[in-house]
């Protein structure tokens, strides 16, 4: 079992952070959310998966589970490491403050890494050449497949894999040969980005730390099929001769959808993964725990069962639930890497075998509150918290609590809420807040959007919705905004904050 104080965070993607580039990044702006994050009582930032986004920009659809997203990457912060000068950064587009514009950002930071690695190349900074050996060295297992894959990708005008030639498609040896060596230079290039972006996240990562910041982060449970964890094993998953998936993962109708969300993702054949002794599993989990200290596991009932849908339906309605691996997963995992820093994401529709999995290995579970109106029993209503639980306001895929509140609320709610607090409702996020940060739960997580009090237009993300999505971000001076005084008053009010707890209480030490 993980040891958790009794604490509190904030749920804020680093895309969302300020900064001059269009797109939060690793450098200052992360730095000082940080800086602000202690200043205001809290342990935790939480984050959504890291990975390199592609078609959607969703962080749940990546080209890798084990890689970092290259517009991470701090510009300025490699002016500082001599790989790109104050000058090159001098084109710099008015980029839009409060979003992301991910047609004209990622263009504008290819260009500049692309810049980058050629100073690399020149360069005689030794200690840089040998910091990037010793990664290429100890990410083998991922990143020689993930370089090659995105080499292949350009190579190929960015067409999913499943489009190639046949040779490099279904990695043919004498063709993935002739690729290596035809594209050895731009294969080094991914090879430093990835290194570029581990470099700048293992620093903040340390520098959080020491502010006594743990970050939790996040595990999807299943991979894009269009991803080099695919192309590169195509026998551990449910795919065609030609490598289409035959059934793909989703869930069915619920809160969000009433023909349930089709996600497409393709499914594993646990059976070959659990005969390899669930290497890739563990590696992933291991490369994860070297970024985050905790691990929010995406779709934890996945594991206990999971949706399948036909790939060839095109909703989600005509499944069917399938056994997952289960409890041996965890436990190969445990055995490998010890105590399981893991969160489990256990919304959805949870089964008593979903619940008896989790507590199992007595992992804390997730208690949204904008899902508990519906009457005194509701397992989201704090009096029934477990005190093994994280409590969230809302995740990234509601509304912001404002939004939720005058939008998606109807009479007969508005007056449960009322009746279960006991007066009138003037402002609802923070008595929402209030309500998490008295809970039981160990922990307390407010996403930003609700800190600064935001309505819908902050949503960063709504399921089934095509495009639109991942896009928000803050303002330098939202930091300033007095969601912060709140923040920190009721942290200290229901002993969250890290000077209340006492030294006993068994917080776990960062991983990595």
């Amino acid at each position: 079992m993980i040891s958790l104080p009794r604490s509190s965070g904030v749920l804020l993607h680093p895309t969302s952070l300020p900064g001059r580039y269009g797109i939060g990044d690793l450098g200052a702006g992360a730095y000082r959310f940080v800086d602000w994050l202690e200043a205001h009582g809290q342990s935790i930032w939480q984050v959504l998966p890291l990975g390199p986004t592609s078609y959607g920009d969703s962080p749940y659809q990546t080209l890798s589970a084990f890689a970092g997203n290259p517009n991470l990457i701090s510009l300025d912060l490699l002016v500082e490491d001599g790989l790109l000068r104050a000058s090159d950064l001098a084109d710099t587009p008015p980029f839009p403050r409060d979003r992301v514009d991910y047609g004209w950002i990622i263009p504008f930071h290819h260009q500049k890494l692309v810049l980058a690695f050629r100073r690399f190349l020149e360069s005689p900074v030794s200690q840089h050449k040998r910091e990037f050996e010793e990664f290429v060295n100890a990410s083998r297992f991922w990143l020689d497949d993930f370089a090659l894959f995105v080499a292949l990708k350009r190579r190929h005008k960015l067409r999913p894999w499943i489009e190639w030639e046949s040779g490099a498609r279904r990695r043919e040896g004498a063709a993935l040969s002739a690729a290596a060596d035809a594209l050895s230079e731009q294969i080094k290039g991914e090879r430093f980005r990835q290194w570029l972006f581990h470099r700048q996240w293992t620093a903040l990562k340390v520098y959080a730390n020491s502010k006594g910041i743990r970050l939790f982060g996040d595990l999807p449970i299943f991979v894009a099929h269009d991803s080099a964890d695919v192309w590169a094993r195509q026998q551990e998953y449910f795919l065609d001769d030609v490598g289409n998936p035959i059934v793909v993962a989703g869930v069915p109708p619920d809160y969000f959808s009433p023909t349930g969300q089709r996600w497409g993702n393709p499914l594993y054949r646990w059976g070959v993964m659990r005969a390899a002794g669930y290497n890739w599993w563990i590696e992933r989990i291991s490369a994860l725990l070297r970024l985050v200290d905790y691990v929010r596991v995406d779709h934890f009932r996945g594991f206990e069962a999971y949706w399948e849908i036909p790939a060839d339906e095109p909703t989600a309605t005509n499944g069917a639930w399938v056994e997952g691996p289960g409890a041996s997963l965890f436990h190969a995992i445990e055995q490998a890497l010890g105590e399981l820093p893991i969160i489990a994401e256990d919304l959805g529709v949870i089964t008593p075998a979903v619940e008896a999995l989790r507590d199992e290995f007595s992992l804390p579970g997730m208690k949204v509150l904008q899902f508990a109106w519906s009457d005194s029993a509701n397992p989201f209503l704090p009096h029934n918290h477990p005190v093994n639980c994280i409590v969230y306001t809302g995740t990234h895929d509601n509304n912001s609590t404002r939004g939720w509140w005058e939008e998606e609320v109807d009479a007969a709610t508005r007056g449960f809420v009322t009746d279960y607090l006991g007066h009138d409702i003037h402002d609802i996020v923070w008595a929402m807040a209030r309500v998490g940060m008295r809970s039981a739960g160990r922990v307390f997580i407010m996403p930003m959007q609700d800190v600064l009090n935001l309505g819908r237009d902050a949503r960063l993300n709504t399921p089934g919705k095509a495009a639109g999505n991942w896009t928000w971000r803050i303002a330098e001076a939202a930091l300033d905004h007095p969601g912060k005084d709140n923040l920190l008053h009721l942290t200290r009010l229901y002993q969250r904050h890290p000077d209340q707890q006492p030294e006993t209480d068994g917080v776990a030490e960062p991983s990595g």
